[in-house]
């Protein structure tokens, strides 16, 4: 603590310089925080025993369909409780800025799987028996501004109907929420009956299944089993978590947890050589003070300590101060991207490791000042002066 009062007025020299050399640091690590925290949710491993619903994909591609016919033979298998499907439908609603998953499903089925989205009886009802029924997410409606009744066209881009037009219409007859997980209300469900019967092509088939299980210890033996029935045929699966396959759809635009870890390098490299300069300058800068302390005893490695912890002091706080950012700024940032993702957090491994970051970087940047100093040569400091 003695030599404290010295830390604080070397760093108090250059208020200017010091507060902009942390501002970097602290938007550094903001960005190392929020970037480490999604690069995690796509890069992570997925326990196949730890989520009791699977997805039954194509083997190959996820734009590969699948024979509707497969249900009847994965709600065969011991440990399934219900099985039901999803196709990506594509479209427009009035212009491409719009943007929203729509997918067509069994209404039924898919409710009893998804009981997190929450929606009446009655227009769960309607969902069901609504031939051209739609639902969707009570974010989407308000957004839109729909009701109940009202009538939603959709441009079709992918799937046209049989007699050659692409203009779908569908009723909106339910909404429905998610209170765990409000990103999921950016969506809507169609029915698929009507969308099967309905298009010009690819009948009988859907983009997978989706298969909730009694027990969700027996996720590893069932998804096995179900990859081995297929095994072999003209459409073999690929059966994974939900987590796990969105993070294969995520990973259809490239590889997130590269392309954000090298933004990060980028980062880290550019505030190194920032914080080095301004170390380097403060050195300099205060030369004679050096060959002083050293004048009255200090010895080189108390100097050259001095000067690392003054690097490592700018270095810690900037780092605490973004990833305390972050954690405040977290919830919004999971709530944009937790869409079939699970939640995004600020894991304690990112603590950890951004603090070791910021660690290395005092190290490196106050590496050469440090070495500097600790070579001071007195009568040379005093020379130059």
């Amino acid at each position: 603590m003695k030599y404290w009062i010295i830390i604080v007025a070397a760093l108090n020299r250059k208020r200017w310089r010091t507060g902009l050399t942390i501002s970097s640091l602290v938007v550094a690590f903001l960005l190392f925080g929020l970037l480490r925290s999604v690069a995690v949710v796509f890069t992570e491993d997925i326990d196949l025993s730890g989520d009791d619903r699977l997805v039954v994909a194509s083997k190959y591609s996820i734009i590969d369909s699948m024979p509707i016919s497969y249900l009847q033979r994965i709600k065969g298998i011991e440990g399934v409780d219900i099985v039901a499907h999803q196709d990506w439908f594509g479209g427009t609603y009035i212009d491409r800025a719009n943007f929203f998953p729509k997918w067509p499903v069994p209404p039924k089925e898919f409710l009893d799987i998804y009981e997190e989205y929450k929606i009446s009886p009655q227009d769960e009802e309607a969902f069901i028996n609504t031939r051209n029924g739609m639902i969707a997410g009570k974010r989407l409606v308000e957004k839109f501004n729909w009701k109940v009744g009202d009538r939603i066209p959709i441009i079709g881009d992918i799937y046209f109907l049989k007699d050659g037009t692409n203009l779908w219409e569908f009723d909106l007859v339910g909404i429905f929420n998610d209170l765990e997980n409000p990103a999921n209300e950016e969506q809507v469900f169609l029915n698929y009956k009507y969308f099967d019967e309905a298009r010009d092509m690819a009948n009988g088939t859907v983009g997978n299944f989706i298969v909730k299980l009694d027990d969700k210890e027996e996720g590893p033996r069932i998804a096995q089993e179900i990859d081995t029935m297929f095994a072999n045929s003209m459409d073999e699966t690929k059966t994974y978590t939900e987590k796990a396959y969105a993070q294969m759809f995520a990973s259809q635009i490239g590889d997130i947890g590269l392309i954000m870890n090298s933004i990060l390098a980028a980062v880290f490299f550019t505030i190194l050589l920032v914080t080095g300069n301004t170390m380097s300058q403060s050195i300099r800068e205060r030369t004679s003070e050096l060959a002083v302390f050293k004048t009255i005893g200090f010895s080189d490695i108390t100097v050259m300590l001095l000067v690392f912890i003054e690097s490592l002091v700018i270095c810690l706080i900037g780092a605490f101060l973004g990833l305390g950012i972050t954690a405040i700024l977290m919830p919004g940032l999971s709530e944009m991207v937790s869409l079939s993702l699970g939640q995004v957090a600020l894991d304690s491994s990112i603590i950890i490791s951004g603090i070791g970051i910021a660690v290395i970087t005092a190290f490196i940047s106050g590496f050469p000042p440090a070495l500097g100093a600790m070579r001071l040569k007195v009568v040379d400091a005093f020379r130059k002066n």
